[in-house]
């Protein structure tokens, strides 16, 4: 076992553990190299294990599987280091928390965001079944799939995914976990293919929208209705075809349950029962659809009233508190009456970072208003403002992994790049954030994917978009008056540690030395004419101050072969 504190590999400090299963212990590391987080899997060669030799070769199988994936929703592989007894695995450490833990927390989730992870996580297996050869997951259930702090999923834990081969009759030797896994994966009852992962994610379907866990009594799939009459129809025909016994029986492909999921309401019997009706009753139903919607207007109107006036009490309360759980309290209440309204959601964000902190704990809470209606906050024509809030939220204030030893700017990169990616992807070019939010969201990936790129040699001609993407946006920053210090110091300090890092790969992907030395020289004298109002604002721009010798010598040593010689 890994001991807190040791370094592997002269570089990886391991910090705590984070997860243990059966194959398995994973760390939480921190790269002393890089400042960058990662997850370490630990696998023991002499752990007393009869099959441990097939846990070592599947753990083998797994990292050299994953190495060659690129797709969102999964983990990447940056690292394999065998030290003898114990073999390390370092990857991607995914911020976030199981679907297994938001079902023993909240139980049911809302349907329409089960369907939309569903068909997140259609397209991440049919990614896997096209792949050449294709690979079969084979473990499919709530506790390997993360929600991210951004609302996207990622699938984890590929100990039991496995190549196809068309002509293996028979590979499996009962494995997958009792409940979720298809018939075919208990020995003898034929091969794995792409329907096993459809039976697999039914089940997982089926234990998100009625919160019944299939590895407990009754240990049966009663139709989800049974459970939860409003759930729809369409969705539990789906289910049903999913968890058929019979492969042949099911949907042949994650692509087909993907346009059933997109189709769903279509199967639904309440929907066919009313275009039955309308063709029947045309006349009829027109009479009394005028009927019923001035009776619905009328009605609606009063109710939306009702709504609007305790919203905006609510939102008034907020403003008017001067207490911090006062403000969370009705800033809350605001958003359960109308959670597709942004200016609530704004208001809790700006109590959270009030105190230039966005903890752990307001995150929980955060998330916890915001997840459960993603799905029609993302058709409001609003979602794209609140999207990047969140985005530069986490980027400033996020204190998750901070320590007075390390900063923790890398992670609160990786946390908000999906925000800015989506206040593009649902925002206008007419937005003046827009092109803030774009630039915001290349940096963060460029930090996400730099470690890896340079691990496969695969770096050159990265540096150069990411250097103008820091001129820009220190330039967009320096031309809003407006803006907060906090959001000045902690880009100013970006780049300085950019130019430190960097410094030699950018000389060789043609940036100048001049151009270097200038914004070097744009970002001191910035940082000393800024006065701090606060602690932590004057121990970011102290530090900057502190270091600045160490970027200058940064760019003498990049440049230091054009004044005297060759490298």
């Amino acid at each position: 076992m890994a001991v807190i504190g040791s370094i592997i590999d002269g570089k990886y400090e391991i910090l705590k553990l984070i997860g243990q299963g059966g194959m398995s212990k994973v760390y939480l590391a921190m790269d002393q190299r890089l400042n960058k987080q990662w997850a370490v899997k630990e696998i023991e060669k002499k752990a007393k294990d009869r099959n441990n030799e097939v846990i070592i070769q599947s753990a083998i199988a797994e990292a050299n599987m994953i190495k060659r994936l690129d797709h969102p929703s999964l983990p990447r592989i940056v690292d394999i280091i065998d030290n003898g007894d114990v073999i390390f695995v370092i990857m991607d450490y995914i911020e976030g928390e199981p679907l297994s833990k938001i079902l023993d927390e909240y139980g049911a989730q809302p349907q329409d965001l089960v369907i939309e992870w569903a068909k997140q996580l259609c397209e991440v297996l049919e990614y896997l079944h096209t792949c050449n050869p294709p690979i079969i997951y084979r473990d499919m259930k709530p506790a390997n799939i993360m929600l991210r702090p951004d609302g996207n999923l990622k699938l984890i834990d590929f100990g039991i995914a496995r190549e196809y081969k068309e002509q293996n009759l028979a590979d499996t030797v009962s494995l997958g976990t009792k409940g979720y896994a298809a018939p075919e994966q208990f020995g003898g009852k034929g091969q794995t293919d792409p329907r096993t992962d459809v039976y697999c994610l039914g089940v997982t379907l089926y234990h998100l929208v009625t919160g019944q866990n299939p590895c407990e009594p009754p240990y049966e799939l009663y139709p989800i209705r049974q459970w939860n009459p409003q759930l729809s129809g369409g969705l539990e025909r789906i289910i049903q075809k999913c968890t058929q016994l019979n492969p042949e029986d099911r949907y042949q492909s994650c692509a087909e349950l993907l346009y059933a999921l997109q189709h769903y309401e279509e199967v639904d019997d309440l929907y066919r029962e009313k275009q039955k009706a309308k063709l029947r009753n045309v006349s009829l139903v027109a009479g009394a659809a005028l009927l019923s919607l001035f009776v619905g207007i009328t009605g609606q109107a009063m109710q939306t009233r009702t709504n609007n006036a305790d919203y905006d009490r609510s939102l008034q309360m907020a403003e008017k508190s001067a207490e911090y759980a006062d403000k969370v309290q009705f800033y809350s209440q605001a958003i359960d009456i109308k959670p597709e309204e942004k200016k609530a959601y704004m208001g809790l964000l700006h109590t959270f970072k009030n105190d230039a902190a966005y903890t752990v704990e307001e995150e929980e809470q955060f998330k916890k208003k915001i997840n459960p209606h993603l799905v029609e906050i993302r058709q409001s024509p609003d979602y794209a403002d609140l999207a990047f809030e969140i985005g530069k939220t986490y980027w400033y204030y996020y204190d998750y992994g901070k320590t007075k030893q390390n900063d923790n700017q890398l992670t609160r990169m990786q946390s908000a790049v999906q925000w800015f990616q989506d206040a593009v992807k649902y925002g206008s070019a007419k937005k003046d954030y827009y092109k803030i939010a774009a630039i915001y969201s290349n940096i963060g990936m460029f930090n996400r994917d730099i470690t890896l790129h340079v691990e496969e040699a695969s770096d050159k001609g990265k540096y150069k978009p990411y250097w103008n993407d820091m001129r820009k946006l220190i330039q967009l920053i320096n031309e809003t008056p407006d803006e907060s210090e906090i959001v000045k110091l902690e880009l100013y300090k970006l780049a300085a540690h950019s130019i430190e890092a960097y410094a030699r790969k950018l000389k060789l992907d043609g940036i100048s030395e001049s151009d270097i030395r200038s914004v070097a020289a744009s970002i001191q004298k910035s940082t000393s004419d800024m006065t701090a109002t606060t602690e932590k604002t004057e121990a970011i721009r102290n530090e900057i101050l502190q270091r600045f010798d160490t970027t200058e010598k940064a760019i003498d040593h990049a440049f230091k072969s054009s004044q005297g010689g060759s490298e």
